[in-house]
This record gives C-alpha cells, sequence and structure tokens, in this order.
C-alpha cells in the first residue's frame, strides 16, 4: 500500500502522519506540487527494514561464494542459522 500526503499535511499536521506511520508501518510518501519529495516511515519500521536488507546482503554474498564453489553446508545448519534470524529480526517471535 502507497500512502501518498502533500507536504502541508507535515507541515501542519505531524501528529497525525505520526500516528498513521506507527500504525500501517508503512512509509508515508510526501509530495510537493503534486511530485514525489520524502518518505517518512516509523523509526521502528525502519530499523526493521535495515535489518532485513543487511540479512538480504549476507545471503547474497552466501550464493556468491557458493557459485564460487566454497564449500556447502548440511541443511540443518542452514535451517538453525535462518531461524535464528528470524528470531532477530522479529524480536524472538519467528512463528514456530
Amino acid at each position: 500500500m502507497v500512502i501518498i500526503k502533500s507536504s502541508k499535511a507535515i507541515r501542519n499536521g505531524y501528529k497525525d502522519i505520526s500516528a498513521l506511520c506507527k500504525a500501517t508501518h508503512e512509509p508515508v510518501h510526501l509530495t510537493v506540487n503534486g511530485e514525489g519529495d520524502l518518505v517518512v516511515m516509523d523509526i521502528g519500521a525502519f530499523y526493521r527494514r535495515e535489518r532485513m536488507l543487511d540479512v538480504r546482503a549476507q545471503l547474497l554474498e552466501v550464493e556468491a561464494d557458493r557459485l564460487r564453489g566454497a564449500p556447502d553446508y548440511p541443511a540443518r545448519e542452514v535451517i538453525a542459522e535462518g531461524r535464528a534470524m528470524l528470531r532477530s529480526l522479529t524480536g524472538g517471535t519467528s512463528g514456530e
């Protein structure tokens, strides 16, 4: 879902934009004269996104290593490591 608001919304209703970001955990796109200008989001959602991007980068690096001939690891070890990563991303509630 893309939430779009004019720049006036942040100037005149910061608390409303803040509440919207916190309630939806989605970024809010701000426009000036109908053109995209900024994106604002809840800080918790921002840090979760950053952690997810870090994990994705690590996974891509592992895959690149594998393609270059790095040794494989037993599935059990990989699954355990993946679950540990999920717990770190979700604050310990990975749905297991």
